[in-house]
């Protein structure tokens, strides 16, 4: 309980973070050093207590990682100069349950009843009613359109990232080869970080740097930004999702998903203090929905 707790809170803290840093350098450039920070971090730990590069689940968790952490962490750092912590959030925490439970049942065979079916939809209605009034114009046109498809790839990446390290630590539990949080965080982080140092090479020839856009700028605010991004990489990539898998270890699944799909709710005091992004009615009633729609079914899984 107590891990998928400081997760919650720590995802929160890191989504808040990350929105700051994003608007002090830009997004490639905030993730691609954020994610390099928390590989160190992991990669101290796993090779001098943990588990290093080893076990039979490597090839899981690498795979699992380039769809979590890069496909994901690009497409929500590309997301939240025009969502903001809070809608990002919630797009992610909240859509990626009902993902995961479509990728189980494809993949796994895992039948989804009456009652999952229904807390999807919830889910589904919450985030509609949070994200669309008050940004601008239908989901499917300008800004809109684009924030939408940014959030749901980041909501489908975060689902089927955590479906294959669940795969993956089952598989080495199976083998006599469990492996801690912190470990397979590292293991996982690796080829989010070559994707996403990609993505930032690709995005420094695009973007002409005097452009304010996703590249650096030319006087680039780093005593500004390095805070954020320290607080982002120890609280999101680093502590957040190595609390995440200690959760999985010790907690059901459902019982897990049921206390971090609160993330959105949490994010919205802090970014409230930090951000000064204050919520209007309507998202807090669509997000309320949302968040009791991923507990619902996270309880029945």
């Amino acid at each position: 309980m107590i891990a998928a707790f400081l997760a919650t809170w720590l995802f929160a803290l890191s989504s808040v973070a990350a929105k700051r840093s994003v608007s002090l350098l830009g997004s490639s450039t905030a993730s691609l050093v954020r994610i390099v920070l928390a590989a160190t971090v992991l990669g101290i730990y796993a090779h001098g207590w943990g588990a290093g590069l080893g076990g039979v689940a490597l090839g899981w968790f690498i795979v699992s990682g380039l769809i979590g952490f890069g496909i994901c962490d690009t497409a929500i750092f590309l997301a939240l100069p025009l969502l903001g912590a809070q809608l990002t959030s919630l797009m992610v925490q909240c859509l990626a349950a009902p993902i995961a439970a479509v990728v189980e049942w494809a993949w796994l065979g895992t039948r989804l009843g009456t009652v999952e079916v229904a807390a999807g939809a919830s889910i589904l209605v919450g985030v509609a009613v949070a994200l669309f009034p008050g940004r601008g114009g239908s989901p499917t046109s300008g800004i809109g359109g684009k924030a939408f498809a940014l959030g749901l790839v980041a909501a489908a990446g975060q689902a089927i990232g955590a479906v294959l390290s669940r795969h993956g630590q089952l598989l080495a539990k199976t083998a006599g080869e469990p492996i801690d949080g912190m470990s397979v965080a590292y293991q996982r982080i690796l080829a989010g970080v070559a994707f996403t140092w990609v993505w930032w090479l690709w995005q420094r020839g695009r973007v002409p740097a005097a452009s304010g856009g996703a590249g650096a700028t030319a006087v680039t605010p780093w005593r500004r930004a390095w805070p954020w991004v320290v607080v982002n990489a120890l609280s999101g990539p680093s502590l957040g999702v190595a609390c995440y898998q200690w959760a999985f270890q010790v907690q059901p699944t459902g019982v897990v998903m049921s206390i971090t799909a609160l993330t959105p709710l949490a994010v919205v005091p802090l970014a409230w203090w930090l951000d000064g992004e204050r919520p209007s009615a309507r998202p807090l009633l669509g997000g309320a929905v949302a968040v009791a729609g991923a507990v619902w079914l996270a309880s029945t899984r």
